[in-house]
C-alpha cells in the first residue's frame, strides 16, 4: 500500500485542502485500483498526523466530486477517476502543487501545439471566421478583458480541431494554471507580445497548413511557458 506522508500544516492553504491532496496523490499513485477500499479515517487520521473532522472533510469533498464511494458501515472506496472526474480536479486546482504545475505547463504546451495542427487540418469557413472574430477581439477588448479574450481564442482552437478530448482537457489545463497558479503568483506578459504570438497561429490555420500551425503554437508556448516557469522559481525562492 502506498505511505503517506505525515502533513505539516501551512498557514496559506486550508488543511482540508491539503488532505484532499494528499489523498489525491495517494490514489493516483497506481498503487489503489478502482474498488479497493482505502484506510479508515481513523487511520488515516493517524498516518497524517491531523485531526479526525478535517479528514472526514477532505474524504465528504472527494466523495461529492465522484472520486470516492463512501459505504456505510463498509468503508470507503476508490471509484476511479474518468476524465469527468479529473476535469473537475482540474478546474478546482486539486491537483496542483510544485512538480506538477511544472508537468502542466509543459502538458498543456504540447496538446496547444497538437490541437493547432489538428485545427488547420479541420479548418472550414465557419472555424475559421470565428478564429478571425476571437483574434480581432484580442486586439480591440479593453487589457482587463484580454486574458479571457487570450483564452477564447484558443477554445476556438479546440473546437475547430474537432476532438472532444482533448477540447476538455485543454479546458480544465488552462483553467487550473489560471486559477491555481498565475492569479496566485502574478504572472504578466506584454500585450502586445502575446497579441504577436497568436497572428501566425491563426494564419497557417487560415491557409490549413497544419505544419506551421503547429510551429507557431510551439513558438508562442515556449515564451509562455518560460514566463510561467520563471514565476514559480521565483514563489519558491
Amino acid at each position: 500500500m502506498a505511505e503517506l506522508a505525515r502533513i505539516t500544516v501551512e498557514p496559506r492553504e486550508p488543511l482540508a485542502a491539503e488532505v484532499s491532496r494528499r489523498l489525491i496523490d495517494y490514489l493516483m499513485s497506481g498503487e489503489v485500483q478502482p474498488g479497493d477500499r482505502i484506510p479508515s479515517e481513523r487511520q488515516l487520521t493517524e498516518m497524517l498526523g491531523v485531526n479526525r473532522p478535517t479528514v472526514r472533510e477532505a474524504i465528504k469533498s472527494l466523495g461529492f466530486l465522484g472520486l470516492l464511494e463512501i459505504r456505510q458501515s463498509s468503508g470507503t472506496y476508490f471509484r476511479g477517476a474518468d476524465s469527468d472526474v479529473l476535469y473537475r480536479l482540474f478546474e478546482l486546482g486539486l491537483v496542483l502543487g510544485e512538480r506538477g504545475a511544472r508537468d502542466m505547463v509543459r502538458a498543456r504546451a504540447e496538446l496547444e501545439v497538437v490541437v493547432a495542427g489538428l485545427a488547420a487540418q479541420a479548418r472550414d469557413e465557419a472555424g475559421v471566421e470565428l478564429l478571425r472574430a476571437r483574434l480581432t477581439a484580442m486586439r480591440q477588448c479593453p487589457d482587463e478583458e484580454f486574458p479571457e479574450a487570450d483564452t477564447a481564442f484558443h477554445a476556438a482552437l479546440g473546437e475547430l480541431a474537432g476532438n472532444t478530448v482533448l477540447r476538455d482537457m485543454l479546458k480544465g489545463m488552462r483553467a487550473m494554471i489560471q486559477r491555481g497558479w498565475v492569479e496566485r503568483t502574478g504572472t504578466v506578459r506584454s500585450r502586445e507580445v502575446a497579441y504577436a504570438d497568436h497572428v501566425p497561429i491563426y494564419e497557417a490555420v487560415e491557409k490549413g497548413d497544419a505544419e506551421a500551425a503547429r510551429a507557431a503554437m510551439a513558438r508562442h508556448m515556449e515564451g509562455a511557458s518560460r514566463r510561467l516557469m520563471e514565476a514559480l522559481e521565483q514563489r519558491e525562492a
